[in-house]
This record gives structure tokens, C-alpha cells and sequence, in this order.
């Protein structure tokens, strides 16, 4: 008798479990861009900044959140020329559509670019706003429960810049993923396909890039962030790899901010120095 009252209480434990985190699911599915999910109900931020490896994590329907390069720097040398970019106001504005989807818009307010060619020494100066970029992520997995986190994210860039006269349409589709490791490590990875305009010509290529990332809590409401990632140019055969590390600070509930590096260790490759903010709405 004890035990068939033992074995009838496991049968329904474990069929009432999965339709509760089912039934709670299927409420926070229900929320839209139309019908916000209750503040006391949303997930902690998270930001695709500031690494180069994207969140898997999508913002809760019918809330916004906005990340920026409040100051960007880019120094990159080919082998014809050396471009100094000043970037101000490099946002990226993010829509929860669904429980699993959000839209982004990325702007770029203002851009200064001194170009230098290596053999006369002649220098172009260039500033104005840069491009628009749409994309969409759509999470697979992992956005309320579990470990593992996946989504999907393709890309479309629109050539309206100002102070990049041969900036191109590009595209891509990228791939992050996060798993969450024990002592609130977190292991970030993403893969990357894009099209891209070559830097000395009116031509494009492919190229394919992998990252991984690992972040961590220093003190309270302090992250650090290191990671390394390489990309590779399937017109050029050519690899290039880079070393980040940042720094993100939990100034309230909805509001971090950021600063770190991006330095190339190829000599040609390029280095980024940045300082950024989020918040979200």
C-alpha cells in the first residue's frame, strides 16, 4: 500500500511539473508589442554589448531597450591605407515583439573617418551619419529556463552613410549561444556568416566568424568580460584574430554601463576603443 502511494505521488509529480512550467510559458508567450509583460514578470537585462559575441536572449514583449557606443575609436590599416574612425552615438534600439522575438535598429549618428594613403601621405576627411541596420532575433531556446541559450540573428545594412562613401548593402546571419556554468560563470560562443564590402574596392566578400566569451562578477554589480574571436576572409584566404576585455557596471535595475578594447593581433587588423550605456524601458 505504501508503496503504490509512493509510486501514484511520483507519477503525479512528474506529470503536474512539466505542465506547470508549460501553463507559465504559455502566459508569458501570450504577451505582445501590444500587451507588455508585467514589470515584476520580466527577465533580468541583458545586453548584446559589450563583446562582440550577441546575447541569445531577447528583450521581454512589448519593452524596449537601448544600447550605444556613447564614444567609439577604430584604427584600421590595409595595405594601401591607415583609417582613423571617431564613432559617437552608436545605437542599437531593441523591440520585443513576442516572448521569443524582438526587432533592432542600429544608427550610427555621427561618424568622422581621416583616411591616409601610405604612398603620397594623402589624407580625406569624411563625417556625417553612417549606416542603418536591421535585424531580427528570434530565440530558440532557452529564454526563460534552463542552461543553454540559442537564437537566431540575420542582418541587413543599408548604405546611407556620410562619411563612408563607398559603404555598401551587407548582410549576414549570426548565431549566438551562452551556457551557464557553475559559480555563475558564464561560456558566451557565436558563430557568423556575413557579406561583407572589401576595404580597397568596389567588391565584396564572405567571411565567417567565431567567438568565445567568458564573463564573470568581480564585485556586486560588476562585470568583467574577456573574449577572443577570428574571422576569416574566404576571398583573401586570410584569418584574423582578436583579444577583448571590458567592463560592465549595473548602475540600477535597467541601466549599465560599459568600456573596454578590441585589439587585433595581426598588425593590419583593427583596434577599437569604446565606452557604452544601456537601459532599458
Amino acid at each position: 500500500m505504501n508503496r503504490n502511494y509512493t509510486i501514484l505521488i511520483l507519477v503525479l509529480c512528474g506529470t503536474l511539473f512539466p505542465l506547470k512550467v508549460w501553463s507559465q510559458q504559455a502566459i508569458k508567450n501570450s504577451y505582445s508589442v501590444f500587451k507588455p509583460v508585467p514589470r515584476a514578470q520580466m527577465r533580468e537585462m541583458e545586453t548584446d554589448r559589450p563583446d562582440v559575441t550577441e546575447s541569445p536572449y531577447t528583450v521581454d514583449a512589448g519593452h524596449f531597450q537601448f544600447e550605444t557606443d556613447l564614444v567609439r575609436t577604430i584604427r584600421d590599416k590595409s595595405e594601401s591605407q591607415q583609417t582613423n574612425t571617431l564613432l559617437i552615438n552608436q545605437m542599437n534600439l531593441k523591440i520585443g515583439i513576442t516572448g521569443s522575438t524582438a526587432v533592432q535598429i542600429s544608427f550610427q549618428t555621427y561618424g568622422r573617418q581621416n583616411e591616409k594613403e601610405l604612398v603620397s601621405g594623402r589624407r580625406t576627411i569624411a563625417e556625417g551619419h553612417g549606416d542603418l541596420t536591421l535585424r531580427v532575433k528570434q530565440n530558440l531556446i532557452g529564454n526563460d529556463h534552463g542552461d543553454f541559450v540559442m537564437a537566431l540573428l540575420p542582418y541587413v545594412k543599408f548604405p546611407i552613410s556620410k562619411y563612408e562613401e563607398d559603404s555598401r548593402f551587407e548582410g549576414g546571419l549570426i548565431v549566438p549561444m551562452l551556457y551557464k556554468l557553475p559559480g555563475e560563470w558564464n561560456l558566451g560562443f557565436q558563430v557568423e556568416v556575413d557579406r561583407l564590402k572589401d576595404k580597397d574596392q568596389d567588391s565584396m566578400h564572405t567571411e565567417f566568424l567565431q567567438t568565445l566569451t567568458l564573463s564573470h562578477s568581480i564585485i556586486k554589480g560588476l562585470d568583467g568580460i574577456a573574449e577572443t574571436y577570428y574571422t576569416y576572409d574566404f576571398k583573401a584566404h586570410q584569418f584574423s584574430n582578436f583579444i577583448n576585455a571590458a567592463l560592465q557596471m549595473e548602475v540600477a535595475r535597467d541601466f549599465k554601463l560599459d568600456a573596454g578594447l578590441n585589439l587585433g593581433l595581426q598588425h593590419k587588423a583593427e583596434k577599437h576603443y569604446f565606452i557604452g550605456a544601456s537601459f532599458r524601458l
